[in-house]
This record gives structure tokens, sequence and C-alpha cells, in this order.
């Protein structure tokens, strides 16, 4: 059967296509905004795309449950608090090892991940998305009943993790950290859905019940890539905590996963890309926004309304389908 799978090698997209173009210049721009902040010196630039690229980082994580495995996951930032509380935790001890942290991070997230997923995906529809919001508001209660690291308000950090080589203090280096992580999940998905799991979860998309009629372990494999994003979740909790020196419980709250939900079908579901344009739109319309009023989520709220009417399949999945379509049908 193993001659009826796909390459695991993706096909490589054409050096002038639009698709390859749009995101050269997409990532090009997110590499010079350090340039940029020097030169108009505007440092809040760099903490503003490191925002940026941490939620594209977390939405590119939750794209892989929603647009190729069709899990709506309505409890994914709790994933992201696990990261930044397996910061916050052993500093809190001063244990500043930044590997540290990102170790406990990343298998910490993956055995809650595991535990999670062997009840959560047992389910499925209205009843995963329910059951993913019951896990997270635990996780809440839990993280606020930590009282030695400031319950409901969160513990600062005194210092950004010992990530040597690197020197996390510094505003650029820590911004670099952050897009060579985007720059590896990006990298990364667009490898893993073009695989044999990626084709295996996308048959699960569309019809679980033939996928195990042809004998496949559709449960192991939802249970791989749940446990994958989780981790990239986690990464992406990681980096925020270094970048805000918090964490808090609210991390986990449910309106955080679904702004995470709102940047993947922003951008596109199933896309490699849409999450970042997604994360890019979302939170400097959001940052627009509340320059001008104090009510800042209205108007947001209709602007997303607006380009999902509008848009479809996210404004990079409306991209795709037309670059898509134009080296077919070339003029």
């Amino acid at each position: 059967m193993a001659e009826h799978w796909p390459s695991v090698f993706p096909e490589a997209v054409p050096l002038r296509s639009p698709r390859f173009i749009a995101v050269a210049l997409l990532l090009a721009a997110f590499g010079l905004v350090p340039v940029a902040a020097a030169v108009l010196d505007q440092p809040f630039f760099l903490s503003q795309f490191s925002r940026i690229m941490i939620y594209a980082i977390a939405a590119c994580s939750l794209n892989l449950l929603i647009g190729y495995t069709g899990l709506v996951s309505f409890g994914h930032a709790m994933y992201m608090a696990l990261g930044a509380y397996a910061v916050a935790i052993p500093a809190f001890h001063e244990l500043g090892n930044g590997w540290l942290h990102l170790g406990l991070a990343v298998a910490g997230s993956a055995l809650v991940a595991a535990g999670v997923g062997l009840v959560v995906l047992r389910t499925s529809g209205m009843g995963f998305i329910m059951i993913t919001l019951a896990f997270a508001q635990m996780f809440f209660f839990l993280g606020i009943s930590l009282k030695q690291y400031g319950g409901d308000d969160g513990t600062r950090l005194a210092a950004p993790s010992a990530l040597a080589p690197l020197d996390l203090a510094s505003p650029t280096q820590r911004y670099l950290l952050v897009y060579a992580v985007l720059l590896a999940v990006l990298y990364g998905s667009w490898r893993l859905v073009h695989a044999r799991l990626g084709f295996a979860l996308r048959g699960i998309h569309a019809n679980e019940r033939r996928m195990k009629a042809l004998g496949m372990p559709t449960l192991g494999y939802k249970l791989a890539i749940y446990v994958i994003a989780a981790a990239i979740a986690a990464v992406a909790g990681f980096l925020l905590a270094n970048q805000t020196l918090y964490a808090s419980p609210s991390y986990t709250a449910w309106t955080v996963s679904g702004e995470l939900i709102v940047i993947v079908i922003l951008g596109g579901v199933g896309t490699v890309v849409g999450p970042l344009v997604g994360a890019l739109v979302f939170l400097l319309l959001e940052e627009w926004l509340a320059g001008f009023t104090t009510h800042w989520m209205a108007p947001l709220g209709l602007a997303i309304v607006l380009v999902v009417l509008l848009a479809q399949r996210g404004l990079y999945g409306n991209f795709r389908a037309w670059a898509l379509k134009s080296e077919r049908d070339p003029p």
C-alpha cells in the first residue's frame, strides 16, 4: 500500500508564482522590521511585530487542527499558557535557564496534550468544541488556585530566560529568535501537510468513517497532530512570556482561543501562510482602532464580518485561489 502514498517531498512552488513572490515579500518585510525600527527610532515596532509573529505561531498550530484535520479546538490557548508558566514557575524558583524552560514547555505540553487528547479526540463536532473549552476552563481555575504564583493576577518575571548564546534582554535578539521560530514553524507546517501524515489528516477531515474502513488508525493520527499542535503553541507561550515578562491564567481564557480561531479564519483556513496574514491584519487593525476609540471591539468585529462575507476563503486563501488559477490558465 506504501506505493500509493504521495511523495513526502512537496512539489516546489515556481519562483515566478504570485504565491512565492507574495510570501517572500511578506517574510522579507518581517525580517527588515529591526532595520526599520533602528532607522525610524521606533523600538515599539519590535514589540508589536514580535507579538504578531507569536500569535501567528500559535495560530499556525491551531490551523493544523482546524484546517487539515477538521478539529475546532476552543481550548488551544491552554497550551500557550502552559508554555508561559513553564518559564514563570522555574524563574520564580530562580531557575533561569532558558533551554530548561523551553524543554519543560514542549515536553509538558506534549504530555498534557497526550492525556487530554485521548479524551477529547473520542468526540467530534460540537462535543469536541465544548470539551476542549471545558479542559481550558479547568486549567484556568488551576492557575487561579496557584496563589504562590500570583493566582488570578498572574506572575511577573524579573528577567527573560537565559537562552545562551542569545541575550533575550535585547529586543533585537529576541525579535530575531521569534522570527526564526516563525520561519521554522511555517516551513515545518508546509512539509508536514504535504507529507504522509498531512494527506492522512486531510482524508480524516474529508471522511473519517471511510478512512477507518480502509484500516487506518485515525485516533492515532489525530492524537499525533494534536500533540504536535500543542507543542508548537507552547513554544509560542514560551516566547510570549519572554516578550511580556508575564504569565497569567487569563492566557487560557476562551476569548484567547477565540482570537486564534478568528486569526486562522481571517487569513485562510487550511493554508500554511494564512495564520501569519490573519495575525498581521487582526492585530494591526486592533492597534489602529484602539487609537480612535475605547470601544474598538465593535468596529473590529464589523470589519472581521465584512472580510468573512467578502472573502469567504480568508484573505490569503482568496489570494492563493486566484494565484493557482492564474498559474493553471496563464494569459
